[in-house]
């Protein structure tokens, strides 16, 4: 906190002169004279001014009183002390009462209960964070698994589509087409200069909803509250960030209320120019350990991107990489209910795009690994169905760059059904966002050649899941191995109740993101995400298993992030992409120190 000294010293520097911080003192007096209305004198002139006029938007703040109280980094609302109420100027601001930061999360629990509708408890999580930080952090962290659909998917989808009705304050940065050529003067706009991790979206794909623009930016914010949470990460750290080049969603187009540019989408060298503008000025403003998570890109963009800054820059792409890494550990911990090793299986997917193809190419990478096999060789056990049916040799030349891998030698299979009788996978991925295409006739075809079919319908939001866990559990006569990527509530069938398993990102993600932190990483390796794969499926536990889990609960969500923290900081180290030297003896116990915590602070 200042002094009375302190701030006159100040103000002589900002002003820049001892007689006018005198006037400047003395302007405050009441003075009829030549104030406007009996107040205090308008030292700048803003009454006097009319509209046409240009004022000068003067601030001076003091992490004191009402400073203090609507800043949410420090701001600990009716938790103040008696001592800090006297120090800080907050008496008469705040009622007598003073509660603990346990009551507090006890008493917004309690009012979030009360919604009924998701959006809602959405926009009061929202309106929390924007309030009080610690607070906000506390609540997630203590009730992951009640909140995480609420900050996140499958909500935050819903908050997207209606971003532009429901926006009060920006969360984020907003780059934009009319930023080009000034992008590291935005970036230094922002109030926090130490960021370790910005996650970017251009809000052309969000989820399963497809184009949303502008207001895609409820993704990054959502994402990296989950790092903060989940991962530790400091919220001062995160840098949520939307790059809008416009939207070729007509809906939003013609909304009054739509808060992007009203523009078609810029393509080709275009857009092109615009990223690779943001991404140099990232590196030149952050250095080159900050971690970059491109967000919700469009296909044909992700894989551009991902595979132009990876060699130059640390970044990562959730769809194609997270979700590979997520579902690849929940096939790997399926094979301990279902038997053999991830070589014997095989797999089919439903959907070619970032996650299909990203997720096909970490299994086939595995399997490599496993077999000592040309990773080549081991991509003939996946298999692939895109809109226009089986993906095989004689379409080749017809398939975009990031499929072409994936045609194998087959007779061409129009409808999925058909290819799930030809090809008798053991495994069957749904990464479509297409929901019900797991029809009826699809999961009974993998229960007939399947004592334990596999079954993993990972399209979000929940409306577009390929089928939902009672599906699954009752075609299947309560024999499949279920995972999805929305939450579905547990299903009772012949007197069992089964717990579907969910397939989030979340698990893995915030993790990667603290061990590439922490060991100063300056690239992302394949080896990483296997690593993070290896330890989330080391995380399950045998009474997870014997309710037919294949993932961990998120109630020890902090827990498991630490130990993917440090098996992707191990690999850094032994890859030799780590800086931050000498390397800790238990990386573990590391990860778990460096760990963000919203216990509040006591202040002098």
């Amino acid at each position: 906190m200042f002094t009375l000294r302190n701030q006159t010293k100040s103000l002589r520097k900002f002003i820049g002169g001892e007689r006018r911080v005198r006037i400047l003192m003395e302007s405050t007096m009441v003075d009829p004279k030549t104030s406007v209305g009996g107040g205090v004198q308008d030292v700048y002139g803003e009454d006097r001014a009319t509209e046409d006029q240009l004022v000068t938007p003067w601030t001076f703040s003091i992490a004191s009183g009402c400073t203090l109280l609507r800043d949410p980094h420090h701001n600990k609302g009716l938790a103040f002390s008696e001592k800090e109420r006297d120090a800080h100027y907050l008496r008469g601001l705040l009622p007598p009462a003073v509660l603990t930061q346990e009551l507090q999360e006890k008493k917004v629990m309690q009012s979030l209960r009360k919604y009924e509708v998701p959006l809602q408890r959405y926009m009061a999580m929202m309106d929390l964070q924007e309030r009080n930080e610690r607070l906000f952090y506390k609540l997630l962290i203590d009730n992951v698994e009640e909140l995480l659909p609420v900050v996140y998917t499958p909500t935050v989808g819903e908050a997207c589509q209606k971003y532009g009705t429901i926006f009060r304050r920006p969360q984020g940065l907003y780059i934009s087409l009319k930023e080009k050529g000034k992008i590291l003067e935005v970036l230094k706009n922002w109030p926090e200069k130490d960021i370790q991790v910005i996650v970017v979206t251009d809000g052309e794909r969000i989820l399963g909803l497809g184009d949303l623009g502008c207001q895609g930016m409820g993704i990054p914010v959502g994402k990296l509250a989950l790092y903060t949470a989940l991962g530790g990460l400091r919220p001062s750290a995160c840098l949520p960030i939307t790059i809008d080049v416009g939207t070729n969603n007509q809906k939003l187009l013609d909304n009054e209320f739509y808060i992007g540019l009203k523009q078609k989408r810029a393509t080709g060298q275009e857009y092109a120019d615009l990223l690779h503008e943001f991404m140099s000025a990232v590196k030149q403003n952050y250095g080159e350990k900050v971690l970059v998570q491109f967000e919700d890109f469009a296909n044909h963009n992700a894989f551009e991107l991902l595979s132009r800054y990876s060699k130059s820059h640390l970044v990562f792409n959730d769809d194609i990489q997270g979700t590979a890494s997520v579902v690849l550990s929940g096939v790997v911990a399926a094979l301990k209910l279902v038997g053999g090793t991830l070589p014997d299986h095989k797999f089919l997917f439903l959907g070619a795009g970032e996650a299909g193809t990203g997720i096909a190419e970490l299994i086939a990478l595995e399997i490599s690994k496993q077999t000592q096999s040309p990773v080549e060789e081991t991509r003939k056990k996946i298999w692939l169905v895109d809109s226009k049916g089986l993906i095989v040799s004689s379409r080749k030349e017809s398939l975009q760059h990031f499929k072409k891998p994936w045609a194998h030698e087959h007779e061409p299979v129009k409808e999925l059904i058909d290819a799930v009788k030809a090809i008798k996978p053991t495994v069957l991925i749904g990464s479509s966002g297409v929901g019900q295409t797991f029809t009826k006739e699809v999961v009974e075809a993998m229960a007939s050649f399947n004592e334990k079919p596999i079954i993993l319908a990972l399209s979000n939001p929940t409306s577009q899941s390929e089928c939902t866990a009672e599906q699954a559990y009752t075609w299947s006569e309560g024999r499949a191995i279920f995972a999805s990527g929305s939450p579905f509530d547990p299903v009772e069938y012949d007197g069992k109740v089964f717990s579907p398993g969910q397939a989030n990102n979340a698990y893995i993600f915030p993790g990667l993101g603290l061990g590439l932190v922490m060991s100063g990483a300056i690239r992302v390796h394949d080896d990483m995400l296997l690593a993070a794969s290896e330890a989330l499926a080391g995380q399950v536990s045998q009474e997870n298993f014997d309710k037919g889990l294949i993932y961990p609960p998120f109630s020890n969500i902090r827990k498991i992030s630490a130990h993917i923290a440090a098996n992707v900081a191990a690999k850094a180290y032994e890859l030799g992409v780590a800086t931050r030297l000498p390397r800790p003896e238990n990386l573990v116990k590391y990860a778990e120190s460096c760990m963000y915590s919203p216990i509040y602070r006591n202040y002098r």
